[in-house]
C-alpha cells in the first residue's frame, strides 16, 4: 500500500462548533467546508469533522465520538499553556513533566475532545531505553 494521506476524521454533533476551537485556539484553517463535513488543516497536518448523524457514516457506527485523545507536539508547552489558560478553556490536566519524557497539559476541545498539548523532555533513565532511534 502506498499511502498518500493519514488523518483522524472525527465524528461530532456541531461540525462548525468544533472547528471554531481548532481555527481559534490551535491555528488550523478550513479548507473544505459542508455543513456536515469540514476539513482542516495546519501546515502539513490535517483533521477533519463529520456529523455524526450524516448518511455516509453506516448504520450502527453512527454518533459522536468519545474518549479521544488529540495528541499535539508544540515547542513550548509552558507558553501554550498560559495562553491557552488566559482563554479560559477547560484544563482538564494541569502543566507537568513526565518521567517518560513530555512536559504537557490537557484541554478539553467541544464535545468532550481532550487535547494534550505536549513538548517533549528528557526522560527519566528508566524510560531512557524504551525509546528507539
Amino acid at each position: 500500500m502506498s499511502i498518500t494521506s493519514f488523518y483522524p476524521v472525527l465524528q461530532v454533533e456541531d461540525p462548525p462548533g468544533v472547528a471554531r476551537f481548532f481555527t481559534r485556539h490551535l491555528g488550523f484553517r478550513v479548507t473544505f467546508a459542508a455543513d456536515w463535513y469540514i476539513s482542516l488543516r495546519n501546515g502539513p497536518h490535517e483533521l477533519a469533522l463529520v456529523s455524526g448523524t450524516h448518511e455516509t457514516i453506516p448504520e450502527g457506527f453512527r454518533g459522536s465520538c468519545r474518549g479521544i485523545l488529540l495528541n499535539v507536539e508544540v515547542d513550548d508547552a509552558a507558553t501554550e499553556y498560559s495562553r491557552l489558560h488566559e482563554t479560559g478553556l477547560p484544563m482538564r490536566l494541569e502543566l507537568r513533566d513526565e518521567a517518560f519524557g513530555q512536559r504537557h497539559f490537557i484541554v478539553e476541545a467541544p464535545e468532550g475532545i481532550l487535547v494534550d498539548v505536549i513538548e517533549e523532555i528528557q526522560p527519566a533513565p528508566e524510560y531512557a531505553a524504551s525509546f528507539t532511534p
